[in-house]
């Protein structure tokens, strides 16, 4: 899978002409890429696709089209894009309220190390997280993370040949799976797979 280029987004014109189809169909694949891990952790698998609707929309909102702009939403998404080996998340804590958030992010310090994937008959893979180093030393995490897992070979010819994928979480304070995928959920993912 190649990344997003500034050559294959549509101009401001003519993506306020596809926008509606556009929504639709992100909020149709957002909604099939996300996995709830309990009430607090929700995990969205990015996809090429959802990339090139963020890029779309902030150039949109900031209604500007110049080359530098482009590729500065361009360097900001472009990472989130699964490269046809891995699958690329954003995980999300979500309190509602503040200070439940707040005591909840220091209690859940080091969360970020302990997110997993799982396909039938492999090991257990962990997520590489871009830490907020700050948020890190004063021992607390921050309430959103990228994730990347680096799929093995094994795991990769497992997902493409049927095997479940279970998705979880080993905090000592938050132990949570969900041991099998929607099926259409998986097939999306598995879509992502070179």
């Amino acid at each position: 899978m190649g990344k997003i280029t500034s050559e294959s987004l549509l101009s401001l014109e003519a993506y306020n002409k596809e926008r509606p189809a556009f929504r639709e169909k992100a909020t149709a694949e957002h909604r099939l890429r996300t996995v709830h891990l309990g009430d607090h952790l929700t995990m969205i698998f990015e996809s090429e696709f959802l990339m090139r609707y963020q890029i779309q929309e902030m150039l949109r909102v900031e209604g500007v089209s110049t080359e530098e702009s482009i590729q500065n939403e361009l360097n900001a998404y472009n990472p989130l894009v699964p490269d046809g080996s891995n699958f690329k998340a954003t995980m999300m804590v979500e309190y509602p309220n503040e200070a439940d958030r707040k005591l909840a992010l220091v209690k859940l310090a080091g969360i970020e190390r302990q997110i997993f994937i799982e396909a039938e008959g492999q090991p257990r893979l962990y997520a590489l997280a871009d830490e907020d180093l700050e948020c890190s030393a004063q021992e607390k995490i921050s309430a959103v993370h990228f994730m990347c897992f680096d799929l093995s070979e094994g795991m990769k010819k497992a997902l493409k040949a049927g095997a479940q994928m279970m998705v979880g979480c080993d905090h000592k304070e938050y132990p949570m799976q969900v041991k099998s995928l929607a099926p259409e959920t998986l097939a999306s993912l598995v879509s992502d797979l070179s």
